[in-house]
């Protein structure tokens, strides 16, 4: 039985995407300890010591494909992103558990980033649906979903229990097929307008 989809990279201007292994773990240590990430509690960041088990936990789980994203300006990994929840069925999936090093927060990359996977989804596999969701408190991470040009479809009350023990609200967005063109042109106008 073949994998939907299968492994494969992609390159940007400012940023690339290839599939995660274990060679991008020192890249990742150092990306997390770039404003201790791992201690926001509304999200789950590896620190430096669960580097190499998150890295695992990804490549295990069989509805997720995860990416390193690098920089290409350093060629290093700055952060993880996944195509994830993936249903070959219904060409649908979710992009998320995306984390970046806090030095390039709030930069063209995020925006790219999005791009590129927004536009393979689309383009190559045909998906008739896109979600990303994050927890209801990260304003941030909603923020950022919201410039991408995503629709908030609901708060998925008591949707998750975080490490910490609290209950995460998840707010749950998605972008349509029919709806492509419009966020494309949204994205490359913002790339081309806000250069790094």
């Amino acid at each position: 039985m073949s994998v939907w989809p299968a492994p494969f990279s992609l390159e940007g201007k400012c940023v690339s995407l290839e599939p995660l292994s274990q060679k991008h773990h020192d890249d990742l240590v150092e990306a997390c300890t770039d404003g201790d990430l791992h201690k926001i509690w509304y999200t789950t960041i590896p620190d430096a010591a669960g580097m190499a088990a998150e890295i695992e936990r990804r490549l295990a789980l069989p509805t997720m494909l995860p990416f390193a994203i690098l920089e290409n300006a350093s060629g290093k990994a700055v952060g993880m992103t996944t195509y994830m929840n993936i249903d070959s069925t219904s060409r649908r999936l979710e992009i998320g558990s995306t984390w970046y090093r806090k030095s390039v927060q709030r930069t063209p990359l995020n925006t790219e980033c999005k791009l590129l996977l927004l536009q393979y989804a689309f383009e190559e596999l045909d998906c008739i649906c896109v979600e990303l969701r994050t927890h209801v408190l990260n304003v941030q991470s909603r923020r950022a979903i919201e410039r991408v040009g995503a629709k908030l479809d609901g708060i998925l009350r008591s949707a998750a229990v975080m490490p910490n023990g609290t209950i995460r609200d998840t707010a749950a967005y998605s972008i349509i097929a029919s709806e492509w063109g419009s966020v494309k042109a949204n994205l490359l106008w913002r790339l081309e307008t806000h250069p790094r």
